[in-house]
Parts: structure tokens; C-alpha cells; sequence
């Protein structure tokens, strides 16, 4: 593994070892990634093999338990998804935008060190092992069926065999890995008696398997030659909130949390009210659209208090959301803000030209929808959005816009801000 940093006066930096240079093996064995590498060095005598200058040196070291070597390792390679799947977010993404967008990452180094969701398809009993030996708990996985044949029609496992997804479970909570799994839920292909069944197969692991999320299909304008879906209608999910009562009194949780869990936009979508915010502690699913909007409601409700009561001059400033979100807003919101003496605030909702009107989460909106639906209209000193509508690395939307690049077309500063209101007040507006 390359290394791409030394700290000065580190126990690597004392045995000459530069940026550049290689991390070859710890205690005679293969360093295959950071995390591989995180774990072995945790011995307080280890051997390790660096190739300096080109050079193989072996060294043998002594230390304290929590002492490191100071040495940044190159990213590791990430693995992509074994599957094709008919639902894929990625195949439905149009053409032209930027390469990354189009990787469908299955690594469960990623499931472990960023909570995202993997079939575990390309799994076999070498990473299983691994999983279990260094502790990558907890790990999130995309399970949608538990049906052997159902599962060959979803997923589309490359290597057109049984998956063994049930094994592999058992294995991981027999030796103690957490896990959380997750479907995603296709009208008229894997709900009725094969959810049923999927929620069945999966409480026997309960609670080793700490919960299950549902969640509705993402369905973009852009699925030419894919296979027909039906989309998520607000009917349909009455009808699956309908059920999610039952659902719960037959596989409950602990006393603590419960074990399945409804996705936000099914409640947004059935215009049901969301649970207290205690139902979703520890907040542990939230990225995976597990009690967002109930955090955003409950800190703006006990931030109310802290928020100004007025301005000392006229202030102005602009919202933009997606269409998911309109109906919280205008209802909860922004009536609140209104109350504020000198302050005016603009809503704007966009819609979503880039991948379609079935896509309504603000996340997934693009600099140009925005930019197309507010500019040349009232915006005020500034506009607000959700940091959600940003890469990772909180540079780049969707379509490949920065910042600057919307604030730019706009003439008056575009920020992001966390889920929280207070923010944009802290932050004097403008930001």
C-alpha cells in the first residue's frame, strides 16, 4: 500500500519512511486496506515490511498498544456490486454526467466505515471471516427478498447461483456482527406475502439482526430498456402504512426500539403523522431516510426559543426544497418564521426536470432545476438549501455545480446548511 503521508517524529518517520514509499506486510502477512492495517498495527510488537526507496526493510518494532506508526495509506480500491439489480438508482441515471456517478459500489468496507447498504453478494466465506476477526461491526445490508427465485429476478446476480443470503447472516450474528437490513419495496414484486416472508426469515436473527427498514422504489424519468416498475403512489402508501401497525405487533423490537422501521417519505407520502422522536433512538438509521424530517421537526421545535423575535431592519431570504418536503414546510415552517418582526421569507419548491417528477427528495436536486425555478424571482440577501443536495466531499451537486457556480448565476450568495433551521439565524442569513 502506498503511503501518502508521515508524521514528523513518528515512529515510521524514525525509520526513514517517506511519502511515496510502501507499507508491504504487518507480521509477515498481506496489508490490504487501511482498515486491514488499522488492525494489525494494534500489537504492541509487530514485524512490518516497508519498501523505501524501492528497497524491502523489515523491521521489528516495540510499542504501547495505542500507539500508531504515523503513516497515511492510499484509499483503497472499492469494490463494485456483484448484481443488476432492476431497481438500480445508478442505471437510471441519464448520460454525460461525471464517471463516479455511474460505479455501483458493493463493498462492505463502505457498509462498515460509512453505514452504506450491500447485497453481500459478493461476499464469500474469505470476507466473511474477516468481518468476524476484526470486528467490521455494524454492517448495513440490502436484502429486498429472502426468496430464493424472487431474489434471481431483483437483483440479477451476475453469477446467476443461489447467494446464500440467509447463510451468510446467520453466520455473522452467530459470531456477533450487528446488523441492519434494508428493503427496498416494489409495488406488486416483493410486497404482500414476500415481504411477509422476508420479515420472517429475517426476525429469526433478531436481535443480532438490530432492525429492518422499508423503503419505497426510486423510480427516475430515465429508464429506458429497464424493466417496468410501478411507482409508489400516496394510495399505495396508505395501503403499506395500513399494515405497518400489524407488521410491528407481530415482530416487535425490545422495549427500547422497534425492528422494523417505515422510511420518512412513506409517512410524507400517506400524509400520516410521524412518531415521537424517542421511537427512532438512537438515530442510527437516519442517513438511510430513518427519522430525518422528525429530527428537523423536534430541534426546530426546541430551538424555538433561541430563534430572534425580530429584526432590527428588513431582512430577506429564500428556501428552496423538493416537492417532498413542501407540504412540512408550509405547514410547519414557515408559519413559525413569518412570526419573526422584519424577516420575509421566500419558499420555492423545485421540481425535478434532471431525473423526473417521481423524484421529489431534496438531496437529489440539481444546481440548474434550481437555478431554472428561482432565478429572477424575489430571493432576497440570500438562498438556503440542504446540505443533501451535495457530493460526500460537500463540493459538487448532481450536475456537477459548485456553490459559487449557483451563487454566480443567481447575483446573491446560495449556502447549505445542516437539518437545522437555527442554522441560517447563527449564521446571520447570508452566511
Amino acid at each position: 500500500m502506498k503511503i501518502t503521508s508521515v508524521k514528523k517524529g513518528s515512529i515510521a518517520a524514525g525509520l526513514g519512511v517517506k511519502p511515496g514509499d510502501q507499507l508491504v506486510k504487518i507480521n509477515s502477512e498481506r496489508v490490504k486496506d487501511d482498515i486491514d492495517f488499522r488492525f494489525k498495527v494494534t500489537d504492541e510488537d509487530i514485524s512490518v515490511q516497508f519498501r523505501i526507496d524501492g528497497i524491502l526493510k523489515d523491521f521489528n518494532i516495540e510499542k504501547d498498544f495505542d500507539d500508531d506508526l504515523g503513516i497515511e495509506i492510499e484509499d483503497f480500491k472499492i469494490r463494485s456490486c456483484a448484481n443488476d439489480c432492476i431497481f438500480c438508482f445508478v442505471d437510471q441515471n441519464p448520460k454525460g454526467m461525471r464517471d463516479g456517478m455511474y460505479f455501483r459500489d458493493g463493498d462492505f468496507r463502505l457498509s462498515y466505515l460509512h453505514g452504506h447498504y450491500v447485497t453481500m453478494t459478493n461476499m464469500g466465506q474469505k470476507e466473511l471471516n474477516r468481518v468476524v476477526e476484526q470486528r467490521l461491526s455494524p454492517l448495513f445490508i440490502s436484502v429486498h427478498t429472502t426468496d430464493t427465485d424472487l431474489r434471481k429476478e431483483v437483483l440479477l446476480y451476475k453469477k446467476d447461483k443461489n447467494d446464500h443470503i440467509l447463510n451468510k447472516i446467520k453466520f455473522l450474528v452467530d459470531n456477533k456482527i450487528e446488523l441492519h437490513a434494508q428493503v427496498v419495496l416494489m409495488p406488486g414484486i416483493n410486497d404482500g406475502a414476500h415481504l411477509i416472508k422476508t420479515i420472517d426469515d429475517l426476525y429469526s436473527f433478531y436481535p443480532g439482526l438490530h432492525s429492518l427498514t422499508v423503503v419505497p422504489v426510486g423510480l427516475t424519468k430515465h429508464r429506458e430498456g429497464l424493466p417496468k416498475i410501478d411507482i409508489v403512489t400516496p394510495e399505495y402508501s396508505r395501503m403499506m402504512m395500513s399494515q405497518y401497525e400489524s407488521f410491528n405487533n407481530k415482530f416487535s423490537g425490545d422495549e427500547n426500539r422497534p425492528f422494523i422501521y417505515f422510511s420518512d417519505e412513506w409517512y410524507i407520502l400517506s400524509d400520516t403523522d410521524f412518531p415521537p422522536i424517542d421511537f427512532y433512538a438512537p438515530l442510527d438509521l437516519i442517513e438511510n431516510g430513518v427519522g430525518q424530517v422528525p429530527k428537523l421537526l423536534n430541534d426546530f421545535k426546541k430551538d424555538e426559543k433561541s430563534f430572534p423575535i425580530e429584526f432590527d431592519r428588513p431582512r430577506e431570504f429564500s428556501i428552496v426544497t423538493g416537492k417532498l418536503m413542501e407540504k412540512t414546510f408550509k405547514s410547519r415552517i414557515i408559519p413559525f418564521l413569518e412570526k419573526i418582526k422584519n424577516l420575509k421569507v421566500y419558499l420555492y419548491v423545485v421540481d425535478n426536470e434532471f431525473y423526473g417528477d417521481m423524484v421529489t427528495t431534496s438531496g437529489l436536486l440539481t444546481g440548474r432545476d434550481i437555478i431554472n425555478t428561482i432565478k429572477g424571482r424575489p430571493l432576497g440577501e440570500a438562498v438556503w438549501a440542504s446540505y443533501r443536495i451535495l457530493n460526500d466531499e460537500g463540493l459538487l451537486t448532481l450536475d456537477d455545480m459548485t456553490l459559487e457556480n449557483i451563487s454566480s448565476e443567481l447575483g446573491i450568495p446560495f449556502n447549505v446548511a445542516e437539518d437545522n433551521l437555527l442554522e441560517i439565524f447563527e449564521r446571520d442569513i447570508v452566511g
